[in-house]
């Protein structure tokens, strides 16, 4: 099965210590975000986890503790957009994301890295035109280090219009003019840009709009077949194997202005300080009238069919 870590928090920026305990208890415990009560218990052995995935702005607390990870495959996608602080308030230094993508790269193999540029918001400060010259800059400082290169345009979420109200959606004319020009670089640089729940409008400049969590790029990354279970996609516009997540709401400490999982800084906070390493819980402990249920899981990687490298 996989097990996804990044779709609700960032855990290898600030819950890296955590994971590792949870590594080593071999399972963790994940509250359901909307009926807190409902608890899963996943195994995190090799035996019925054959992938995690990742989705995180800074993998290098995670580094030092990569043997761990080394039972399992893995598959990491690495956010590095251009904003500042006014717009991603504490996501480290972009030149150091992009050292540690590369040293990440080395360790795991380029099959199981994908970077993503998103959102992509239009402003004065960034223009079509500003944002070309940073993918081009970042493209150029990745090549080799990855094949897949993702964007989105910025969606108007409830909790993206809270914290970022002068947000506004990307025209047409401006998502054709950067995917023309972004799906061109991408390619220059050894990647398939990869435009995430964004339609097709873009395969027309060759990129791939087929998702960019997809059980294919999971083989890729295994380099074995996977015989998986049929699912509903998380939403119409997604066509991504998602999932099993085991992180949680209102928990990511960069405060980036357009994020669709934190509600408010203050809430985040409260969940930092509620936070224990040593507990199987992401957030705070057992509490009363927990249900706690285990969930069914085994291996969905196919033996009898190898897959080319």
């Amino acid at each position: 099965m996989i097990i996804n870590t990044g779709q609700r928090t960032d855990i290898p920026a600030f819950y890296a210590e955590w994971f590792c305990n949870r590594l080593r208890a071999g399972f963790v415990l994940v509250r359901n975000p909307y009926d807190p009560q409902r608890v899963t218990r996943y195994r995190l052995t090799p035996d019925v986890v054959d992938l995690i995935g990742f989705c995180t702005k800074n993998p290098a607390p995670m580094l030092p503790h990569m043997d761990l990870l080394r039972p399992f495959g893995q598959y990491w996608y690495v956010t590095i957009t251009p904003y500042g602080r006014d717009i991603e308030p504490r996501v480290p230094n972009k030149l150091q994301v992009l050292e540690s993508f590369r040293r990440l790269s080395a360790m795991v193999g380029p099959d199981s890295m994908g970077w993503r540029y998103d959102p992509i918001f239009i402003s004065s400060e960034w223009p079509v035109e500003r944002h070309i010259k940073a993918f081009e800059y970042m493209a150029k400082a990745l090549a080799g280090a990855t094949h897949t290169a993702v964007i989105s345009f910025i969606d108007l979420y409830e909790k993206t219009r809270h914290n970022f109200p002068e947000a506004r959606p990307v025209s047409r004319e401006d998502r054709l003019t950067l995917g023309r020009a972004l799906a061109e670089i991408a390619r220059q640089n050894g990647m398939i840009l990869r435009p995430c729940a964004e339609g097709d409008e873009l395969a027309q400049f060759g990129a791939d709009c087929g998702g960019c969590m997809t059980v294919a790029m999971y083989q890729q990354a295994l380099h074995q077949r996977l015989r998986v279970p049929r699912h509903a996609p998380a939403r119409k516009e997604c066509a991504c194997y998602l999932g099993a997540d085991i992180g949680a709401y209102n928990s990511c400490g960069h405060l980036c202005r357009y994020c669709y999982a934190n509600y408010d800084a203050a809430t985040v906070q409260a969940n930092l300080r509620a936070h224990d390493p040593a507990s199987p819980f992401l957030l705070g402990h057992a509490l009363p009238g927990d249900q706690i249920r285990d969930a069914q899981q085994e291996s969905w990687i196919d033996p009898q069919v190898a897959m080319e490298i």
